[in-house]
């Protein structure tokens, strides 16, 4: 009797497997939003610095577009498409004032360390600067993009000119326009053309980064014309306006991104290929310092809290939870897996990369 038992055992486990759902996810959109802090995220405005002077050259205006005495309709205010959208059809991490805590595990806290561990689920120490140095580990980008299903159909945007480096172009393969670089294929589009004309007419207030505006149209203009299975898009102004101080730029910036990331979706939710197939994954490098009040400009493990984050994913198949308010912990190094999961692949990052994030992800 035992060798047919065996047998049914093998039938059964077979049965088994074949009875999971298979994941719905075809694309995964990443997207990152540089040094926008958890606070503003949950709770909108900060009523200590929207109506200070130092940070704000007209408070009156700000106030109007961006305030409320209810926080719920303050943070509504300011990144809509979040808590109209994600809040409905996805999960969002990272409000520790429900306990829901998400960390980097770097120890610097600043942005290259940080996006080298969102795309390699791990921290290195040998990434001490945001020098434009080659990065040594394979992401999970070029993990993906050298497997033959996937083969040209990874891509890479971002405001900061650095991202060439962090991905590491030449070694990876993967097509990146970051910094203030054109669109450099060999059939542009008209779109691609304007885009490339008006870039060096329009100056950016930082020698490094460029305007987000360039970095979103050069990338839906790619997503039009050859639909990738996984693309990358790093904004970058938030970040740089809160290190100049600018409170009310900063805002305007991550309204302005808000509206970006809704039209990223609105257009992938309208293409066949995308439509209830692409789950897209959003989050940032690190946090920001609170207190003393002008602690909200810079970042780093000399500024408390900074190493504080916050994550949201929404697609076909993460349950619609919302905002996430029971206590968890979740870290920065279990992106990379994660994304991968989403499409059905396994990275592990050389043994080093973070726990899948089960919550987001119904398997």
């Amino acid at each position: 009797m035992k060798p047919i038992l065996v047998g049914l055992s093998i039938v059964l486990m077979a049965c088994t497997v074949r009875a999971q759902p298979a994941l719905q996810t075809d694309n995964v959109i990443l997207i990152t939003l540089d040094g926008l802090r958890w606070q503003e995220l949950f709770y909108g405005a900060d009523e200590d610095l929207i109506g200070d002077e130092n940070f704000v050259v007209d408070t009156d205006a700000l106030k109007a577009r961006f305030w409320d005495d209810d926080a719920e309709a303050r943070r509504k205010k300011l990144m809509p498409f979040f808590w109209s959208v994600i809040a409905k059809q996805g999960q969002i991490h990272g409000n520790r004032m429900h306990g829901s805590r998400v960390n980097v595990t770097n120890n610097f806290w600043f942005s290259y360390p940080g996006y080298n561990e969102i795309l390699t689920g791990s921290r290195d120490d040998r990434i001490v600067s945001n020098d434009m140095i080659a990065n040594p580990n394979i992401t999970v980008l070029e993990h993906i993009n050298r497997r033959p299903d996937f083969a040209g159909s990874v891509a890479v945007f971002g405001s900061w000119d650095v991202f060439p480096y962090i991905i590491n172009e030449q070694r990876s393969g993967i097509p990146v326009n970051a910094g203030f670089r054109p669109a450099e294929n060999d059939d542009l589009s008209a779109r691609e053309e304007f885009l490339n004309e008006l870039q060096p007419q329009v100056p950016s207030p930082w020698a490094t980064v460029r305007l987000d505006a360039f970095t979103h149209h050069y990338a839906k203009e790619y997503l039009e014309k050859y639909s990738p299975r996984l693309i990358y898009i790093a904004y970058g102004e938030t970040d740089d306006f809160a290190h100049d101080g600018e409170f009310d730029q900063y805002l305007n910036s991550a309204n302005q991104t808000d509206a970006f990331i809704a039209d990223i979706w609105d257009w992938a939710q309208s293409k066949a290929q995308y439509r209830d197939a692409t789950t897209m994954i959003i989050t940032t490098d690190h946090g920001r310092g609170t207190q003393p009040t002008g602690a909200w400009k810079d970042h780093g493990t000399d500024v408390e809290g900074s190493d504080q984050i916050w994550f949201a994913v929404m697609g076909p198949d993460t349950e619609p939870l919302g905002e996430i308010s029971t206590t968890g912990q979740h870290y920065q190094n279990q992106f990379a897996r994660t994304v991968a999961a989403f499409l059905g692949v396994d990275f592990d990052g050389d043994g080093k990369a973070g726990e899948l994030i089960d919550a987001v992800i119904d398997r």
